[in-house]
C-alpha cells in the first residue's frame, strides 16, 4: 500500500499548509477530549524544523523512513517503528519521499484548510 485509503483523505479534513511542512499532505481528525490524530504522506523529501508541544505525541511510521531528531541524537525510524515524544521535548525530523506516518497528539496540533 503506497497511500492511505481515500476515506482517510477526505478534503474536509485536509491540514492547512501553515500547520505542516512543504511537500507533505496531511489529514486531521479530532477527539472529543481535544486530542488529534494526523495522517501524513510525504510527496518529496522533507525537513520538519525543531518545535515543541504542550502535549505528548505518539507516532508510527507506516511506510518509508522518518528520522526523528532530539537534540544532537538522530533516531531513524523505518516502517513499523513507533516513538513517544513527551510534552515539552524539542524535536525535529526528516522524511524521505513516499514516507507515511500516523500521529496521535494529546492536544490540538494542526488546523484544517477550511
Amino acid at each position: 500500500m503506497d497511500h492511505f485509503p481515500s476515506f482517510m483523505k477526505n478534503p474536509a479534513n485536509a491540514i492547512s499548509a501553515a500547520s505542516q511542512s512543504k511537500g507533505v499532505q496531511g489529514y486531521i481528525f479530532d477527539g472529543a477530549d481535544g486530542s488529534q490524530m494526523a495522517f501524513w504522506e510525504c510527496d518529496s523529501d522533507i525537513i520538519s524544523a525543531e518545535h515543541v508541544h504542550d502535549f505528548d505525541e505518539y507516532f508510527i511510521v507506516a511506510q518509508g523512513l522518518y528520522t526523528l531528531i532530539i537534540g544532537s541524537k538522530r533516531i531513524p525510524l523505518a516502517a513499523g517503528r513507533e516513538y513517544l515524544i513527551a510534552k515539552g521535548v524539542p524535536h525535529a525530523g526528516e522524511a524521505k519521499a513516499g514516507t507515511r506516518t500516523i500521529h496521535a497528539f494529546g492536544g490540538v496540533r494542526a488546523k484544517r484548510k477550511n
